[in-house]
């Protein structure tokens, strides 16, 4: 199995903090990412973790992100960088896309779902309740998250089954995926949305690599005591969440799971560029 790291969607940029200032770019500031997995895999073709921004996000990105957003998040328009692309660039088809995992469903996370039409999409039982159960009292704001645009060709939308009694490194109620033979698991990572989760996979070295999606945004997060938190990231983590408290302890946990496990697990989020260049300076990706 062999994992690509890729950037599918430059956003506004962020800038660089103390020791960051003498490594960082020229500019005293980095381009916030849209950090995704491409994993090729003997049993189950490519799947896909997160698909940052889409094709149509960068020839309509006021029509299929939302003005609003836009505004805000001021998106890159490189059709280089979409999920499609380097796919292609790396000699595959679209359709070798057979499996796509999200963390959650916001815009920045499933841009990219119209671009593998035949996939099948792998979300937490909670996540996929919030927007296909009207009852769910997470539903209309999960749906209103969860484009229109991102959804229109009827994606295939499929629950994890979580076990309650099954957990990672402690963490309880990881969910298994319908229909893949490799070993991915979600974890929930509560807080940023009704379901939100990391996927977990093993890599070559038999290490597991945890894309944490938007459970924090910012390495300081998790590497430093206490934790230090970017003032550009903050206030988006602010009026994303659904739940502050349970974001808060998520990180918490995140910390202390690379504080304790750092030689078995690598944990990494859906935005930060720092994490980013790590894995691409090392694999060249």
């Amino acid at each position: 199995m062999r994992i690509h790291h890729l950037n599918c969607g430059s956003l506004r940029p962020i800038p660089l903090l103390g020791e960051e200032r003498l490594t960082g770019a020229a500019t005293g500031q980095l381009a916030t990412v849209c950090h995704c997995l491409l994993i090729e895999t003997d049993s189950d073709g490519l799947v896909l973790v997160d698909t940052g921004l889409g094709t149509a996000d960068r020839h309509d990105p006021e029509g299929t992100l939302g003005a609003d957003w836009v505004a805000y998040a001021q998106p890159a328009r490189y059709p280089e960088e979409s999920a499609l692309r380097q796919i292609i660039h790396l000699g595959y088809a679209p359709q070798d896309v057979r499996h796509i995992v999200l963390t959650h469903l916001h815009r920045d996370h499933t841009g990219g779902l119209p671009d593998f039409p035949r996939a099948r999409v792998h979300v937490h039982p909670a996540e996929y309740s919030a927007v296909t159960d009207p009852a769910d009292p997470h539903h209309q704001h999960s749906l209103d998250r969860f484009m229109p645009a991102h959804r229109a060709h009827g994606p295939l939308l499929t629950p994890a089954i979580a076990d309650e009694g099954a957990q990672w490194f402690g963490f309880p109620g990881v969910a298994r995926l319908q229909g893949l033979a490799c070993e991915l698991l979600l974890v929930p990572l509560p807080g940023h949305s009704a379901g939100h989760s990391g996927v977990a996979v093993r890599d070559d070295a038999e290490r597991w690599l945890l894309h944490a999606g938007d459970a924090y945004m910012y390495h300081g997060e998790i590497e430093q005591t206490p934790p230090l938190s970017h003032p550009a990231f903050a206030p988006i983590q602010d009026g994303a969440q659904t739940d502050t408290e349970a974001r808060v302890a998520t990180r918490d946990r995140l910390h202390a799971l690379r504080r304790d496990h750092g030689d078995q697990v690598t944990v990494f989020s859906a935005h930060d560029p720092w994490e980013l260049a790590r894995f691409t300076t090392l694999t060249g990706a």
